[in-house]
């Protein structure tokens, strides 16, 4: 295929069968054009076997792949995508595929991004907010994201996702409430490490608690320091958090309120928590999926 350097184009190599047919010489054209006199031989001899269609740029595509990935595997990658909403990585780990190859099955497909995906339906989103400008910290510690979501707890027996929304209707005792479990997360800006725990309320007293445990984590696993942390505008981050980031020397910020994707880290990472955790698969108690290795 033609490039932007290339010294012929189509037009170019029918300027050499016009010179040719004028009765130049090859050494002539090919000095005249600053090419190969191999190369004038070569559009010469195509011309003459095929006429102005051998003039035409070709695809530079191998007639035969033994390498290509098979049949059966592309449609499994398709199948997983499909079926299970999976990232590009772990269907590579299941397939055995490297991640690049997987990439390029789903792209030949024209399998959408899982960004553009539902998580819960895997439709298309026709439309999303997205945004241009990315950043990450310099080092571990600089700013950390601090979020909570609330997950509705399974009851016994499992619930619409293991019986669908009719059959879990009709199981659920309407006389027991089952409530919610709240997942916080707290994740570093630039190595993106994260801790999660599940717990039974996002109450001030247990928000500082889990700031805690959460500073002790990361100080097992190299972050000795955070300097900063960024929350949403709630009532137990902004006045429950104070003496806890006090104590450790720690800059408390607030996003804008009703901007939650300044807050995005965290609240991709939730996300990611639903798809490949939470709803990853019908579960038959709360505890199930709490507990789950």
């Amino acid at each position: 295929m033609t490039h932007r350097n290339a010294r012929l184009t189509p037009a170019g190599r029918r300027l050499i069968i016009q010179r040719h047919q004028q009765g130049w010489k090859q050494a002539h054209i090919a000095a005249a054009m600053g090419i190969s006199r191999r190369c004038v031989a070569r559009w010469i001899s195509r011309y003459r076997a095929e006429g102005l269609a051998g003039l035409e740029d070709r695809s530079s595509r191998p007639h035969t792949s033994p390498s290509r990935t098979t049949q059966r595997l592309e449609r499994l990658v398709i199948q997983l995508r499909h079926d299970e909403r999976l990232s590009r990585d772990e269907i590579a780990r299941r397939v055995g595929l490297s991640p690049r190859t997987a990439s390029r099955i789903l792209a030949r497909h024209d399998m959408p991004h899982l960004a553009r995906l539902d998580p819960m339906t895997g439709e298309t989103i026709r439309a999303s907010k997205t945004t241009a400008i990315r950043y990450e910290r310099d080092h571990p510690g600089e700013l950390v994201h601090m979020d909570v979501k609330k997950l509705g707890r399974i009851p016994d027996g499992g619930g619409w996702k293991a019986h669908g929304r009719a059959g879990g209707s009709i199981r659920r005792d309407r006389s027991r409430k089952v409530g919610f479990d709240y997942v916080h997360s707290l994740v570093d800006d630039h190595s993106r490490l994260a801790y999660s725990e599940v717990l039974a309320d996002e109450k001030g007293v247990t928000c500082a608690e889990f700031l805690e445990r959460a500073i002790v984590y990361f100080a097992e696993h190299g972050i000795t320091r955070i300097e900063r942390l960024i929350t949403d505008n709630a009532w137990a981050y902004r006045h429950s958090l104070r003496g806890v980031c006090a104590e450790h020397g720690i800059r408390q910020k607030f996003i804008r309120p009703h901007c939650p994707w300044q807050n995005g880290k965290v609240e991709r990472f939730n996300r990611t928590l639903q798809t490949e955790w939470a709803y990853r698969r019908p579960y038959s108690t709360n505890t199930e999926r709490a507990f789950q290795e």
